[in-house]
């Protein structure tokens, strides 16, 4: 049986009036807004809601104005302490950062985080609290950024469980986020001898077997590591700082940038700025961490022959982004992957040897002249 609808005649359309003309032009206007992405869509959950009155008092507190309060907030973590060269220069790192962050128009907070220097401790039961340390750098970069609800977060980096400690609290937190490294040290020159790190383990050797006197081994350790920046050979640090900058979460030539570098400097003040397109494409951690750039890590760590250490870390970040990565994964890649040995770039960081001899910040040079 066929309905029968009922309908009333049609009306004519009513006349706009200025009043309602311009009630529709701000409707537009709300609707083409709140199609652009919400840059402090953490923060505005302290800072918009009046009941959030507590919140928003400390933050007037600490500087803040009331147009800050409608920025995107960054929390800038540094691993920085002053009894490790990895680690010494990374507070004024941080605050390059920050202010490049500020010039970009957000609002910069730093927090520190704890770090361990394998450099000491290796050989003592220091080394106990070394990969540890990892998990505590993640924990407490995730707890400061949920609990004060920043944006987006950039880390600095120094040591070898720093890097991969700051990109699984980015994994985990997935927020628009960028890794800084602090970078690689210089090698040391005394006498026309060049030395790094490795020198001064092999110094007791040496002087052990009798190929040199005390005051000799002793010159060794005093221009072994010059300054600041991480040891210089392809150990776990620079093969971290490497693999992360593959993956995509790190400005390009932040590995291989030295520490003591003007472009390091540059490389911070320009992270904002980066950091900012980020969170106006709404690109996370996780969008950027995938199967195919974890594998373009594991094969930039075969094709420099970097540490092994990679191993381990790899699969943790894999598992804070909700990936899985196995030991076969890292097989299949060191199977397809060729290792070069003579390469003269390659060979020396390879062997994971001196930083004076076509190590990392040689190449560093090499690759800026175009000839490595």
């Amino acid at each position: 049986m066929q309905s029968l609808a009922l309908t009333s005649p049609a009306l004519p359309a009513a006349a706009p009036t200025p009043a309602s003309g311009r009630r529709l032009a701000t409707r537009v206007r709300a609707a083409a807004v709140s199609d652009e992405p919400k840059l402090n869509k953490y923060s505005a959950r302290i800072t918009e809601p009046k009941s959030q009155g507590a919140s928003q008092a400390v933050l007037y507190g600490v500087g803040l104005t009331d147009a800050d309060l409608h920025k995107p907030q960054v929390g800038v973590s540094s691993v920085w302490y002053e009894g490790n060269t990895c680690n010494m220069h990374l507070l004024q790192l941080a605050e390059t950062v920050r202010d490049g962050i500020r010039d970009a128009g957000m609002v910069a907070f730093r927090f520190n985080t704890v770090g361990v220097s394998d450099a000491i401790s290796m050989g003592t039961r220091g080394m106990c609290y070394s990969l540890q340390s990892r998990d505590l750098i993640a924990d407490s970069i995730e707890t400061v950024m949920g609990a004060q609800h920043y944006d987006a977060n950039i880390s600095i980096p120094g040591c070898d469980k720093n890097m991969p400690g700051t990109i699984m609290a980015m994994g985990r937190l997935n927020r628009p986020s960028i890794m800084v490294y602090g970078g690689t040290i210089k090698p040391g020159h005394f006498q026309g001898n060049s030395y790094d790190i490795v020198s001064a383990f092999q110094s007791y050797g040496e002087f052990v077997s009798g190929s040199i006197s005390d005051e000799e081994r002793k010159n060794v350790l005093r221009n072994s590591c010059p300054g600041a920046g991480a040891c210089g050979g392809m150990y776990t640090a620079n093969t971290m700082a490497s693999a992360i900058e593959t993956m995509g979460m790190s400005l390009p030539y932040s590995s291989s940038t030295p520490a003591e570098d003007p472009l390091k400097l540059d490389e911070c003040r320009l992270a904002g700025k980066y950091l900012l397109e980020l969170l106006k494409m709404d690109l996370k951690p996780r969008d950027i961490i995938t199967e195919k750039s974890l594998r373009n890590a594991m094969v930039i760590i075969m094709a420099l022959g970097g540490s092994t250490n990679a191993v381990l870390h790899l699969i943790a970040i894999a598992r804070s982004v909700g990936l899985q990565l196995t030991l076969d994964d890292f097989q299949k890649v060191s199977d397809q992957v060729p290792l070069d040995w003579w390469n003269t770039c390659s060979n020396s960081l390879s062997l994971g040897t001196r930083s004076s001899r076509w190590g990392l910040y040689d190449c560093h040079w090499k690759n800026s002249s175009g000839k490595c």
